[in-house]
C-alpha cells in the first residue's frame, strides 16, 4: 500500500477556500479534511469538530508544549494549529489528507513534510477579494481591516507553493484543484517505481 498524499489549500481570507474544499470533499473519493484547532471565536453556522476545534489560548499553548501540532501559527491575531497524530495515521493508511490552513502554516508544513503539495488560491483581483470579504459579513470592521491588510503579504509568499489557482468561478476553480489532486495521485515516486518494477520483474535504475 502506498502512503496517502498531504495537500494544503491556502490563500487570503475571502478567496473561497471553504467553498472549494466543501465541493472537493463531495467530488473526490479517498480525500479527508483535517480539522484545525483555533482560538478564534466561532462564527455563525460553524460547527465544532467540522469547521474547527475551538479552544482557549491556555489549552492551545499546552498542546504546543506537548508537541501535538504538525504546525501552528498566529493568524490575524488568533492561534491556529494542525493536529499531527490524526494526519500521520491517515497518510500511513494510504488516505489523502487536505488541510485548509494559512499561508505561513502551509510553508511550515512543507518544511516538516517536504512531500506536501501546496495549492494557493487567488482572487481575480483585490477589489473582488474585498467585495467577498465584506459580503460574507462574518468579521467586524477591525477584523476586516486586518484581513485586507494581510492579503498582499500572504500573496507575496506564493513562490513557496507548488500550484496557483484563480477562483474567478467556483466550479472552474474546483475542477482545477481536483485535476491537481488526480495528477499528483498518478505521479511516480521511488516507492511506486520500485513496486511496479518488482511486480513486472524490472530493475530499478537511478536517473542521471
Amino acid at each position: 500500500m502506498f502512503k496517502g498524499n498531504l495537500f494544503v489549500l491556502s490563500g487570503p481570507s475571502g478567496v473561497g477556500k471553504d467553498a472549494i474544499l466543501e465541493r472537493l470533499l463531495e467530488l473526490v473519493p479517498n480525500l479527508v479534511k483535517s480539522v484545525s484547532f483555533t482560538t478564534r471565536p466561532k462564527r455563525l453556522g460553524e460547527v465544532e469538530g467540522k469547521s474547527y476545534y475551538f479552544t482557549d489560548e491556555n489549552t492551545f499553548k499546552e498542546m504546543v508544549e506537548k508537541g501535538e501540532f504538525l504546525e501552528w501559527a498566529v493568524v490575524h491575531g488568533y492561534l491556529y494549529g494542525t493536529p499531527k497524530r490524526i494526519i500521520e495515521e491517515l497518510v500511513n493508511k494510504g488516505i489523502d489528507v487536505i488541510l485548509k490552513i494559512d499561508v505561513q502554516g502551509g510553508i511550515n508544513v512543507k518544511k516538516i513534510y517536504d512531500k506536501a503539495i501546496l495549492i494557493f488560491i487567488l482572487p481575480p483581483d483585490f477589489e473582488e477579494l474585498k467585495r467577498r470579504l465584506i459580503s460574507r459579513e462574518t468579521e467586524d470592521l477591525r477584523d476586516l481591516e486586518i484581513r485586507l491588510k494581510n492579503a498582499p503579504l500572504e500573496i507575496s509568499k506564493i513562490s513557496y507553493y507548488d500550484y496557483a489557482v484563480i477562483n474567478d468561478n467556483l466550479e472552474d476553480a474546483v475542477d482545477r484543484v481536483k485535476s491537481i489532486i488526480i495528477a499528483e495521485r498518478h505521479k511516480l515516486c521511488r516507492e511506486k517505481v520500485e513496486y511496479f518494477l518488482k511486480l513486472f520483474g524490472g530493475e530499478f535504475n537511478e536517473r542521471t
